[in-house]
C-alpha cells in the first residue's frame, strides 16, 4: 500500500507484544498482547493506574528491552533481528530519550551533553556546534552553555535533556515522566516547549506519564489497563 501525506508510515508499530518477568519464582506479565501504531509528528501519551505496562512498552519501543513475544518496529525495521550493535546504532540515532531523573553527565556542561550524540556520531565540530547552539536556544538555555548540571534547576536540567533527545533528529522521542521532578509552573514550560518542538520541528513524542498536565496537552491518549491497551483517543 502507497503511503501519501495524510497517511504516512507508520514510525513505531507494535503487533501483539507480550513482556514477561521473572521475580523470583513468580512471573508477572507486564504487557499481554500490545498492539500499537504511532506515525510521524504525533504528540501523545501512554496513561494508566501502576503496573498497566506504559514504562515497560517506552523500554521495549526504545530497545532498551527485549519484548517476551511479538513484534517491535521503529522506521519499519524489526527490533528483534539486529544485533546489540545494530540495537545500539538505532537508539543512538534514531530514537531520543527524555527520563524522569535527566541522565546528564555531571561533569560536562549544558553545551557538551547536548552535543553527545551528534560527538558519538562523528558529526563535524562546525555543523554540530550549529546544531547544538540553535538547540540550545530553542529551548531557552542561550547563555547557559558553559553551565553544569549542578548549576542549573531542575527545569533547566531538563530542557538540556530535552535537547539532547532530539540534537540527532531521532524519528522518535521517549519521555518517561519527563514532569515527575519538576515543580507545577516549570511542568507546564517543559510541556509548552515540547508542544512547540512537536509544531515547528516536527518532533515526534511519546510520554509516559501520570501528570494530568500532560494528558491535557497531548493530542492522542492511549489507556493501557493490565498490559494492553483499553481506550485509544484523538483529540479533535
Amino acid at each position: 500500500m502507497t503511503n501519501d501525506a495524510s497517511n504516512p508510515a507508520p514510525i513505531v508499530r507494535l503487533d501483539q507484544v507480550e513482556k514477561t518477568y521473572q521475580q523470583g519464582k513468580i512471573e508477572v506479565k507486564a504487557l499481554r498482547g500490545l498492539d500499537l501504531t504511532v506515525r510521524p509528528g504525533e504528540f501523545m501519551a501512554l496513561i494508566g493506574p501502576s503496573g498497566s505496562g506504559k514504562t515497560t512498552a517506552l523500554n521495549i519501543i526504545g530497545g532498551l528491552d527485549r519484548p517476551t513475544r511479538g513484534s517491535v518496529k521503529v522506521e519499519g525495521r524489526d527490533l528483534a533481528t539486529m544485533s546489540r550493535g545494530e540495537l545500539s546504532r538505532m537508539r543512538r540515532d534514531r530514537i531520543g530519550f527524555v527520563f524522569q531523573a535527566y541522565n546528564l553527565v555531571p561533569v560536562l556542561t549544558a553545551y557538551e551533553n547536548a552535543e553527545m550524540v551528534l560527538r558519538l556520531q562523528g558529526t563535524p565540530v562546525a555543523e554540530r556546534r550549529d546544531a547544538v547552539m540553535s538547540l540550545l536556544k530553542d529551548v531557552g538555555l542561550e547563555g547557559m552553555e558553559h553551565r553544569r548540571p549542578s548549576e542549573m534547576s531542575g527545569g533547566q536540567q531538563q530542557r538540556v535533556a530535552i535537547a539532547r533527545a532530539i540534537a540527532s533528529k531521532p524519528a522518535v522521542t521517549l519521555a518517561d515522566e519527563p514532569t515527575a521532578n519538576v515543580d507545577s509552573s516549570t511542568a507546564e514550560m517543559l510541556l509548552e516547549l515540547m508542544e512547540r518542538l512537536n509544531e515547528e520541528r516536527g518532533v515526534t513524542f511519546i510520554f509516559s506519564t501520570h501528570d494530568p498536565r500532560v494528558m491535557d496537552r497531548a493530542h492522542r491518549i492511549v489507556r493501557l489497563v493490565d498490559g494492553k491497551v483499553d481506550s485509544d483517543e484523538t483529540k479533535g
